[in-house]
């Protein structure tokens, strides 16, 4: 039995040791054939030996059952999303603007922007063992059965470290082009462009779909405790652990050298075998980067050039009018199906009715389309010199088409809003964000079922939700026994969601989920957010004037506090954690790093009791530390405390600090 044990060592040694070769160097040393005769080896003595079997064996790619959903995982440090430049004048400005506030003449490093998928991965003692995707960036879902069957994505790394990698998973044009022939051979809808195929692909239940559909990835983030002290030594170093990094990057030291590269990869963009949609620009000090820091939505060290739109001309068939879960009047222009930025486009926003005089857009008119950093379709202006005379003046309508009701311009504002609270339209498009995943996450509560309980009458406001029996889903039409129960449950399970989520589910205006995480850490109740006037509200970051007003106008009206008031009868929490006070707020205001081995508890378990302390735990170490807990091993980030002066505290001497101010970590 022990010589099969090493000869199965000895296989997934050499196969991990081949997918490094193929698949992060590009240089394999042995045939296709060699390569699967070892594999086959392997798959033959598992299976004569099951209790050999490990998950990282590179056998368990592909050998999970489909799963009913995905569970949804916190991120320990947030995937925040990048601001975007739009031209050369706004590369140099954020140039400009990090070198003066870091203080000093600074490297970045330029990389190519891959339209993917972000997805974060997780390793243990150099073992895979969760990949979720960014998601809202402070939560994402765990996808770790279809991350496997990704065979650029190593089961085991070439060291035995713990770390967090973030990284984008792709789908290669000509495996989207195979795609796409096949589902049309099949008679099945086609996806509209490589990324919405890589997204649809990773969001598969059942694992064995993702793998037949020749995903790939580059990784280009690291997060660990003791890591490289540059962007650009963390990319080698992600190479050298085994992970795909992409080989089109420079370390740039001027201006110029950032406009070259932009300007290079913009006219070759199509020469790649994946599709790039911008250039990445970080500042390559870690620390520095850490002095920066990030605003609620971007790291303040990076930013994303985005190409230019392509732009297609097309014709408009219709001006329809949507009214939004606030009650806002959108035009939307329905057009002739046209091909843009690799997607099908037959329909684009104009905004406002401001927006559509502007550019003079009229039914029949020949327009040019674009999408807005190669995302949104939006109708650039109209061509008058191609009219013939039939094409029809859009108007702005006096009543709302929903309900009838008359129309209001809001002043100092571009929206026309129908002012009638009981508007189906806004009723339903209210409940449906109400139910999204980013607000209250009601699994099963969809557009469909939604419309189906408001023409049955069974909800008006969201409160009606949580009214709901099985006997009354049981009369609606496609619900049997197991669905109305299933159904009820996420409802009932929605009561406990943070008020984060509930504050920006009520759909106030101008709150989107970022500020409501700021109001419901600052306030921690929605009691205390409706009291609150607007000097206190503008005194939290990200609340600005209009947004207080707003907040302020929504609690003021009687039917938002009804409402309120019976969620709470109904169960849903009103409160988040405790504000901070007495030993809760022990290390307010005080920034720590937590670094090496420690003995009693694990860095984790340090770092979690610090922040419920109140205090803020980074990564790096940098002119803002205040202390850095330092166990075995503790490498450059000690060194780097030590040059700066920054106190050092050994865990001893970190539970005699807390036990000074009076607490206790058992």
């Amino acid at each position: 039995m022990e010589h099969v044990r090493k000869r199965v060592e000895q296989l997934r040694s050499e196969l991990h040791y081949h997918n490094y070769r193929y698949y992060v160097l590009d240089d394999p040393v042995i045939t296709d054939q060699e390569y699967d005769a070892l594999m086959r080896e392997l798959m033959e003595l598992e299976e004569l030996y099951p209790e050999l079997i490990v998950p990282d064996s590179p056998t368990q790619r592909v050998g999970h059952a489909p799963a009913d959903q995905f569970a949804t995982v916190r991120h320990a440090q947030p995937m925040l999303s990048l601001s975007n430049a739009f031209d050369e004048d706004e590369v140099s400005a954020f140039v400009d603007r990090v070198r003066r506030q870091a203080g000093q003449d600074l490297e970045f490093v330029c990389e190519l922007k891959i339209d993917g998928l972000a997805v974060s991965l997780d390793y243990e003692n150099g073992v895979f063992v969760r990949g979720t995707t960014r998601g809202d960036g402070q939560e994402g879902e765990d996808i770790s059965a279809n991350l496997r069957t990704v065979r650029s994505i190593p089961l085991r790394l070439n060291e035995p470290v713990t770390l967090n990698v973030r990284g984008e998973v792709y789908m290669p044009r000509a495996d989207f082009e195979r795609l796409n022939a096949e589902r049309e051979a099949a008679g099945e809808s086609l996806f509209a462009n490589p990324r919405n195929a890589a997204a649809g692909s990773l969001r598969q239940l059942d694992p064995k779909v993702t793998a037949s559909r020749n995903l790939d990835g580059f990784f280009y983030a690291l997060v660990m405790n003791g890591g490289p002290n540059t962007h650009y030594e963390a990319l080698q170093y992600l190479r050298e652990l085994g992970l795909k990094t992409n080989p089109h990057i420079k370390l740039c030291r001027s201006l110029d050298e950032i406009q070259a590269f932009i300007e290079h990869w913009t006219s070759r963009r199509s020469e790649l075998p994946y599709e790039i949609d911008g250039i990445v620009i970080k500042v390559n000090d870690l620390a520095v980067q850490n002095e920066l820091g990030t605003t609620a939505r971007s790291p303040r060290w990076a930013i994303a050039y985005k190409f230019p739109a392509e732009q297609v001309i097309t014709k408009v068939v219709a001006i329809e009018v949507q009214v939004g879960r606030t009650g806002t009047l959108t035009p939307l222009a329905h057009l002739e199906p046209v091909q843009v930025a690799g997607s099908t486009v037959s329909r684009a926003t104009l905004h406002n009715a401001d927006i559509v005089a502007q550019r003079d857009v009229r039914v029949g008119d020949y327009v040019v389309v674009q999408k807005a950093g190669d995302v949104i379709p939006e109708i650039v202006r109209s061509l008058p010199e191609r009219r013939t005379g039939v094409e029809v003046p859009f108007e702005m309508p006096t009543e709302c088409p929903a309900c009838g009701a008359p129309v209001v311009r809001v002043p100092g504002e571009a929206a026309t809003r129908c002012v009638n609270q009981a508007c189906p339209a806004q009723r339903t498009e209210g409940l449906i964000h109400f139910a999204s995943r980013g607000a209250m996450d009601i699994e099963g509560l969809g557009p469909a079922v939604i419309e189906q309980l408001l023409n049955a009458g069974l909800v008006k406001t969201p409160a009606d939700l949580y009214r709901l029996t099985k006997e009354q889903l049981l009369e609606l039409e496609r619900f049997g026994d197991k669905s109305a129960s299933n159904l009820l449950e996420a409802i009932d399970a929605s009561k406990g969601r943070p008020l984060s989520r509930l504050i920006f589910a009520l759909g106030i205006r101008h709150v989107g989920a970022e500020v409501a995480r700021e109001l419901a850490q600052h306030f921690g109740s929605i009691h205390k957010l409706a009291e609150a006037g607007i000097d206190e509200l503008t005194a939290v970051p990200a609340v600005g004037e209009k947004i207080a007003q707003s907040v302020v106008e929504y609690f003021s009206n009687p039917a938002n506090q009804r409402l309120i008031q019976e969620l709470g009868e109904l169960g849903v929490s009103l409160e988040d954690v405790p504000a901070k006070t007495g030993q809760n707020a022990a290390l307010d205001g005080l920034t720590f790093v937590v670094t090496g081995k420690l003995e009693r508890f694990s860095r984790e378990e340090i770092q979690e009791r610090l922040r419920d302390l109140g205090a803020n735990v980074t990564s790096s170490v940098s002119r803002k530390t205040d202390y850095l807990v330092a166990g075995e091993k503790a490498g450059s980030k000690l060194e780097r405390a030590q040059s700066l002066g920054i106190p050092v505290l050994s865990e001893e001497d970190l539970l005699d600090f807390l036990r000074d101010r009076g607490v206790e970590i058992d």
